[in-house]
């Protein structure tokens, strides 16, 4: 009896032992940080997690107008974000993005007692999807000279890409970088230069949170006299902004997924129809404040410079440098875990209107529109393996 008592519980045991969940990988992940890093670098890793995903109470300083509560929530699990919690930009520099109507973006969330802004009619607008911020430090630290060289701003080697930077001077608070011109690699138009000031920025235009970079609250233009928000400014320390510079920078992106034979055969589709040219597989990473990040493969298929895309896409809000026309290519890391953060859904370009990679190439156009009609020639084989290497990434 006793034997059989025990055999059952050895059953049980094994039984039991499969209801249980490994953890998952951290090239399963988008808020995995970066190998190589030093006990003290992971814990700021750690502190600058905590501040991005902490939620702002009014009493903590949210507001008065804002976006959403805190980094976090624009970024599902450090990835994209979903058109419910796009950003609309107005404006543009020309115009000095419309500030007397509360430019450069709309905040369409308010504390009580303030009015949240509304979209002013006949402005040029512009819908934002949050990007992922997973691999950002290694973006960072790629050097301008390796952009440069895949400029072709006139398009010299005739292959209907010209690609540019977008040149932006930073904001005076950049230390060591303010009032000289650098090349913007993060937004959509590559409008921001470094994570320092996308990051300030980011607080003070999607959550009012003002910091001793950014002392003064965002206000409503109509409404300059509405409830505080109840917290003296700066409503958080340099330190805090600090830590979530250097989490972002330690960030580390998604491995791709394992090869098969249609993502091998994928990859040389996606080379055949020039989307290489654009979505460059590999750069790498020069000098940098981490000494994980320096001298890496940056395998994010991108250039991070700006190409006309067509009227399709067009917003027709310039930025920086770039015009209404032209968007920063952006990089395809990360896709084949893209639905798992979004409910099983995917979200493409700029303002989310893609539900499928797919649908995103046909969208293409401009300096893409070779790649776009080679794609629209492939048989459904090929445009099968083309997808699954592309969603392999």
């Amino acid at each position: 009896m006793r034997a059989v008592w025990v055999a059952a519980l050895l059953v049980a045991v094994t039984a039991c032992g499969a209801l249980f969940t490994e953890a998952t990988p951290d090239a399963d992940l988008f808020d995995a940080p970066l190998d190589g890093l030093s006990a003290t670098e992971l814990g700021a890793f750690a502190r600058g997690d905590a501040e991005f995903a902490r939620p702002f109470s009014v009493r903590e300083g949210l507001g008065p107008i804002f976006n959403d509560l805190s980094c976090a929530a624009c970024h599902s699990g450090d990835g994209r974000g979903r058109p419910d919690n796009v950003l609309t930009r107005i404006g543009s520099p020309a115009d000095g993005f419309l500030a007397p109507l509360g430019g450069p973006q709309i905040q369409s969330r308010a504390i009580p007692g303030a009015s949240p802004e509304v979209v002013p009619m006949g402005v040029a607008l512009s819908l934002r999807l949050p990007p992922p911020v997973f691999g950002v430090g290694l973006i960072e630290a790629v050097p301008e000279a390796a952009l440069l060289a895949l400029a072709d701003s006139a398009d010299t080697n005739r292959d209907g890409i010209s690609g540019r930077p977008n040149w932006v001077v930073p904001a005076d608070y950049v230390p060591g970088v303010a009032s000289a011109r650098r090349i913007g690699r993060f937004g959509r138009k590559g409008q921001t230069a470094t994570l320092l000031e996308q990051t300030v920025e980011a607080y003070h235009q999607d959550m009012g949170i003002t910091t001793e970079q950014r002392p003064n609250d965002n206000l409503h233009p109509d409404d300059p006299a509405s409830a505080a928000d109840g917290a003296s400014d700066p409503e958080i320390p340099a330190a805090t902004v600090a830590a979530v510079v250097a989490y972002l920078r330690m960030l580390a992106p998604p491995d791709p997924s394992a090869e098969t034979p249609d993502v091998v055969r994928g990859r040389t589709l996606f080379s055949q129809a020039g989307c290489s040219a654009c979505h460059v597989p590999t750069l790498t990473s020069g000098d940098a404040p981490i000494a994980a990040l320096r001298g890496r493969a940056v395998t994010l298929y991108s250039d991070l410079l700006l190409h006309d895309m067509g009227p399709r896409l067009a917003d027709l809000r310039p930025d920086g440098s770039a015009t209404g026309t032209e968007w920063k290519t952006p990089p395809l890391w990360g896709l084949r875990l893209m639905s798992r953060f979004l409910n099983g859904q995917a979200f493409l370009l700029h303002d989310g209107r893609a539900r499928s990679i797919a649908e995103a190439i046909e969208w293409h156009g401009g300096e893409a529109d070779r790649a776009r009609a080679h794609w629209l020639g492939l048989s459904p084989a090929d445009q099968r393996a083309l997808l699954a290497f592309v969603g392999s990434r």
